[in-house]
């Protein structure tokens, strides 16, 4: 009996040594935080934790062990997409051989400075791990200028791929490599079929997508990889991706619409290669960026994009002599060759150039290049002497500014579409120049997780900005003049249902009231009276029924407050400020008085705001510091009697590159008694990390405007540290003088075709380079 006893037990033993060598029993399912610390508290090799379906709040997920190259310890969802990690939330994983997959970051934030880390400690990273398929959707901070960081990448020989990063409105990267200790440099990470979906514009530095090393550690070789990654709409600013260590390797990766570019920003012995730009004239769309010592761009395509200066098609840098690591290095010995510029409007040689950056570049071939423009461009700009770069065998269908020809020759050619959806020359003359005909084109679909769906692509999330023109570039009055938001559309506006009010005391507070899918509410004639500030926290447009011209009064210190999620679309209103509050600092329209994460859009069209005048400073339109506007409007309306400003825009006074609109357009309207300013902006400090912001006011009449002793600028338009401004064809009467002070970068400033009476001549204190 003993012995058969110790038969069974044997076998029990075999068989169970079977299963848990197969994996079987190491598969723990959990169901809350209690459990999963218990089963993480002595991971082995080939242990999978297994996270319950549900929203799990508040979890702070730490997976550490050791696990080997054929048994990871693995952490994953019950059912992938079904896991969603919310509150205040977050991941680090450290130890050798770990995989995380499956899980969904929503609707919260990370505690700490990072969303999903690839350390504990900075003394336990890890090593040989992989996350795949991950989503991480609107995971911000709610203050909008709180640095965090969704995803770092410590240790060595780690992968991050087929992951959702989309949506980050706050201040920090995207995704960083860091390489600030030996244990994390010559890393060999692999960063792949990822998919990088839309950044906003933050309107500050610090809102790159891809960052790999800092300054402090830019002459460390990072060797990481990034490959087949696709990059939808990235904004934040102009360098969409940052390389700022050496022996990376960029290749395959596809850039849609996206502002800024690829920026081989500090470090060495870089190679871009086989990627694809397609920009579709989007405004401020760019491709490569080269700095320092032996870069390798080759094979690249790069087409429709409008960016010029740091966010050009293609751009070659000056340097500064015995450069500081933070700053920039000369270029030398560098390739550049078979790279295809089509219908782009700015390849930039010895860009930057200045007192500092007096460096131009070295020992560099420019070589087998093809350029092709369908219009006549300009497509060259030459800032510094470039006879460091040796320029041959390329090919432009336009003429080359006279110091390139030598090495740009001249051709006449046409293009047609290959199999791979690219444009060629047609023939086989020019075979040999340019990017290959066999290049792959990334797909959305190989990106990212199968099972969480991307937006509907030409789903618009920027205001559409006319870019057909040089508008961006070296200015001309003729052909800029008309530079600006495209007026027949504004996004978000003019959906959801429509509802019907007719006047009376509070009723646009009671159909606010009604669900969020309403999006346009139509007035009638007749007395509207608001007791309330009507909150904004959806996509508004209140308008005139056709032929009536409803009259709209408000008791309180602003009639509107723009929340998070919040656009406002006003036409064919007259608004009185009569029954406001007897108090200073009124407003009409005005944004939380805390941070907004969301940008916003504002547009006043066709309608009458006057008696803004109860008490002194009144504004049309007042914003607080560390909100955003994408896009304010005026046009075709009439200001009367106002004791503030019309625009006031100017709240991030810290001088430190921020500001609070991107594009600003006034035409076709008319201000009188206005003591402010109609725009006020501000943009401090010397940071060039952004593109705005941009003014355009044309066809305005203004009529005793700026004169107000509460008017600290002492203009009726005061622009500070604007990029591109377009003032023309405006009458000024009986006004303060139009004030522009530029500050940095390349500042496009064009004031034209005004005529002044009894008003000073505008006053430009132009950026001295």
């Amino acid at each position: 009996m003993r012995l058969a006893c110790i038969y069974v037990w044997l076998i029990h033993a075999v068989f169970v040594g079977l299963i848990l060598t197969s994996g079987v029993l190491a598969e723990t399912l959990v169901e809350d935080k209690e459990q999963f610390y218990e089963a993480t508290e002595d991971l082995k090799p080939g242990d999978t934790i297994v996270l319950a379906d549900g929203v799990w709040r508040d979890f702070e997920i730490v997976l550490e062990g050791n696990g080997t190259e054929e048994a990871p310890i693995t952490l994953t969802a019950q059912n992938k997409g079904k896991v969603v990690i919310s509150g205040r939330s977050n991941l680090r994983i450290a130890g050798e051989h770990l995989v995380v997959s499956g899980l969904v970051f929503k609707d919260g934030y990370t505690p700490t400075n990072t969303v999903v880390s690839f350390r504990r400690s900075k003394e336990k990273l890890a090593n040989h791990s992989r996350i795949t398929e991950i989503v991480i959707d609107h995971f911000n901070n709610p203050e909008r200028h709180e640095t965090d960081f969704w995803v770092m990448m410590y240790g060595k020989h780690n992968r991050f791929d087929h992951n959702y990063l989309a949506g980050k409105s706050n201040k920090g990267v995207t995704m960083a490599v860091r390489l600030d200790s030996e244990a994390s440099q010559e890393n060999h990470h692999r960063i792949d079929h990822n998919y990088f979906g839309h950044r906003p514009i933050l309107g500050s530095n610090g809102g790159e997508t891809l960052r790999i090393g800092t300054s402090a550690y830019s002459l460390s070789n990072s060797f990481t990889v990034v490959e087949s990654n696709y990059f939808d709409r990235c904004n934040g600013e102009v360098e969409i991706v940052s390389s700022k260590s050496g022996r990376n390797t960029f290749k395959g990766n596809l850039f849609f619409e996206s502002q800024g570019t690829l920026t081989l920003r500090h470090g060495n012995d870089n190679t871009i290669e086989n990627n694809v730009f397609l920009g579709n004239g989007v405004a401020h769309t760019g491709g490569i960026r080269v700095i320092n010592k032996r870069q390798l761009v080759r094979n690249n395509y790069l087409s429709g994009l409008t960016g010029h200066r740091f966010g050009g098609a293609l751009v070659v840098m000056n340097g500064v002599p015995n450069s500081p690591i933070n700053r920039y290095h000369q270029v030398e010995e560098s390739t550049i060759e078979h790279n295809s510029v089509i219908d782009s409007l700015h390849v930039e040689l010895a860009a930057g150039a200045d007192a500092e950056r007096s460096a131009p570049p070295i020992t560099t071939t420019f070589s087998r290049n093809l350029f092709f423009n369908g219009e006549p461009a300009a497509v060259f700009a030459v800032h510094d002497d470039i006879s460091g770069i040796e320029l041959a065998e390329n090919i432009s269908n336009r003429q080359p500014p006279e110091e390139l020809q030598h090495g740009v020759r001249l051709v006449d050619f046409d293009m047609s579409e290959a199999a791979n959806g690219l444009m060629y020359p047609m023939g086989d003359e020019l075979r040999d120049v340019g990017a290959d005909v066999s290049l792959k084109v990334l797909t959305r679909e190989e990106t990212g997780p199968m099972w969480y769906p991307k937006p509907v692509l030409g789903a618009s999330f920027d205001p559409p900005i006319e870019a057909g023109d040089d508008s961006l570039g070296n200015p001309s009055p003729e052909n800029e003049a008309n530079w600006g938001p495209k007026p027949s559309f504004y996004p978000g506006f003019d959906t959801g249902d429509v509802v019907h009010l007719n006047p009376g005391n509070n009723a646009l507070t009671r159909a606010l009231a009604r669900p969020a899918k309403v999006g346009t509410f139509v007035l009638s004639d007749g007395d509207y009276v608001e007791s309330s500030t009507l909150v904004i926290d959806r996509p508004v447009t209140i308008r005139a029924s056709e032929g009536s011209t409803p009259h709209i009064s408000f008791e309180r210190s602003a009639l509107f407050e723009l929340k998070d999620g919040g656009n406002l679309k006003l036409e064919g209103l007259t608004i009185s400020g009569s029954l406001a509050p007897d108090m200073a600092g009124n407003s009409l329209i005005r944004t939380s008085r805390h941070s907004m994460l969301n940008n916003y859009s504002l547009v006043i069209v066709s309608s009458t705001i006057r008696d803004l005048d109860v008490n002194h400073s009144f504004n049309v339109f007042s914003l607080s510091k560390h909100t955003f506007a994408d896009l304010v409007v005026i046009a075709d309306s009439h200001f009367e009697n106002i004791t503030g400003h019309v625009l006031q825009m100017d709240q991030e006074n810290d001088d430190l590159g921020i500001y609070n609109v991107e594009y600003a357009s006034v035409t076709n309207s008319s201000f009188k008694n206005v003591d402010g300013a109609v725009l006020s902006i501000y943009r401090g400090g010397t940071d060039e990390s952004t593109f705005g912001p941009h003014v355009l006011m044309h066809g305005n009449q203004i009529d005793s405007v700026g004169l107000g002793k509460r008017n600290k600028s002492n203009g009726s338009v005061w622009l500070h540290g604007v990029q591109v401004t377009r003032i023309h064809d405006n009458q000024f009467d009986a006004s303060a003088p139009v004030r522009v002070v530029e500050t940095v970068g390349e500042p496009s400033t064009v004031v034209v075709h005004n005529a002044f009476t009894d008003t000073h001549e505008p006053i430009i204190e132009p950026f001295e380079r």
